[in-house]
């Protein structure tokens, strides 16, 4: 079966780096796009081709279907891979793509727009005998209603944007008294941040672990997963850290949220590469919450320890390949913990763009950093933060924390603020050496 013979990578920063990576092992040509801000950047310099798009404002690039869709056009590509962020989630891109007999390396329109519907996605779900966060069936509409929902599950609650993510749209609410300013907030921001004002309400669990599974599935309805990450490492619901397996789970736990994840993608009816989420509460009931509809910025660390080149397999499965790998060949081998390495005060998180006037990156063995960063790189203001991605690997957690110690002490950023220092922090902290740390770990640091 034929792969595509050029491929345009409708992102930027590390991603659209890896992507070109893995085209290229592949043989694909790549097409890069990019803003005027972006013109010397890394993913540019390393394609085959690169078109500008528009100004740095990412509605005017990144985010404009029209430019990309012309960049396509121009050059020929026969597929669009949009890395993660931007366009990845958009199903009204997804579709603009197929009608311009264009290849979205992704899940189907259908997929996106079901993923982006946490409530429907929840509800189907709970159907199918998979556990769900108790909460509302479906989309809340008016205070009154949520008033009696906060009050047949209990408070605390969180109200959350269906189609929302990065925390946008979120609020936990402690009391009935509170609720109604929450609500009006949480409805105003999802609104602004995604076009969509809808929020449904989950019960509150305080104590909770972030749990996901990579899960990869062929247009026959074959589906296997790649075993599970812990990504409770989080500040305002943005992941810091993240490592694979999961510290602490028996193995009859792990085989568990592993058979949910893929009957979840069954019931979904999801195809492609992507990301089932749960909770995990501290009697280690396990939960849905929701599934990711494209690429995670944490799929190194799966990589890593299965051996397998996810980006590549997305690739393949975008072109209808079938599914060549079978659960039952997949291993898991040693320990996986990836930091994500942000342009920003270890201290305050505030932004620190501009010029990088040296940068040594860690090396030797079980090291691997992800970047489209170089000395003498401007980092520009208008994006996301995430520089590199420092992942490391071992025979066990300890062996890959310690090689994680020694690689952010190699690592060198000058001429800006970086949160390395900061991750050191959390690496030596007493409850991420044993393991037993949650999603409030960092307001606690």
């Amino acid at each position: 079966m034929k792969l595509f013979k050029k491929v345009l990578i409708a992102n930027r920063g590390e991603i659209a780096v890896r992507i070109i990576r893995a085209c290229r092992e592949l043989g694909i040509r790549t097409v890069a796009v990019f803003s005027e801000v972006d013109r010397h950047s890394m993913h540019v310099r390393l394609a085959d081709e690169a078109v500008c798009i528009g100004p740095a404002e990412a509605q005017q690039s990144y985010l404009h279907t029209p430019a990309i869709l012309s960049a396509a056009e121009i050059t020929d590509a026969e597929a669009i891979h949009p890395g993660y962020g931007f366009l990845s989630e958009n199903p009204q891109f997804a579709e603009a793509c197929v009608k311009s007999g264009i290849a979205f390396i992704g899940p189907r329109p259908e997929n996106i727009k079901l993923g982006g519907d946490k409530a429907k996605a929840r509800l189907i779900l709970k159907k199918k005998g998979i556990p769900v966060v108790p909460g509302s069936d479906g989309v809340v509409k008016d205070l009154e209603t949520a008033k009696k929902i906060c009050k047949k599950i209990g408070y605390p609650v969180m109200l959350k944007a269906t189609a929302g993510g990065g925390g946008r749209g979120m609020r936990i609410v402690q009391e009935e008294a509170a609720l109604e300013s929450a609500f009006n907030t949480a409805q105003r921001e999802a609104l602004a941040a995604f076009g969509n004002g809808d929020l449904y309400i989950e019960k509150f669990i305080s104590s909770m672990r972030h749990i996901e599974v990579q899960i990869l599935a062929d247009n026959k309805g074959n589906v296997i997963h790649l075993g599970e990450r812990d990504c409770s490492i989080q500040r305002r619901h943005q992941k810091l850290l993240e490592e694979a397996p999961a510290p602490g789970l028996d193995d009859k736990l792990r085989k568990k949220i592993g058979e949910y994840a893929v009957k979840a993608a069954k019931a979904l009816k999801y195809r492609n590469v992507g990301t089932l989420e749960f909770i995990l509460d501290s009697d280690d009931n396990l939960y849905f919450m929701e599934i990711n509809t494209r690429v995670q910025v944490e799929h190194p660390i799966t990589e890593v320890v299965t051996g397998v080149d996810i980006i590549k397999e997305q690739i393949k499965l975008s072109a209808g390949w079938p599914l060549e790998l079978k659960q039952s060949k997949i291993k898991f081998s040693g320990h996986a913990i990836e930091c994500r390495i942000n342009a920003e005060d270890p201290e305050s998180f505030i932004p620190s763009p501009g010029t990088i006037n040296f940068l040594y990156v860690p090396g030797g063995p079980g090291v691997r950093v992800d970047t489209a960063a170089y000395s003498g790189w401007n980092v520009p203001s208008n994006y996301d933060s995430l520089i590199a991605k420092l992942i490391v690997h071992g025979r066990d957690r300890e062996e890959a924390r310690k090689r994680m110690l020694r690689a952010l002490d190699e690592f060198i950023i000058e001429g800006i603020k970086t949160t390395i220092d900061f991750h050191k922090k959390i690496l030596r902290d007493e409850r991420f050496i044993i393991g037993e740390y949650d999603t409030g770990f960092i307001e606690t640091l």
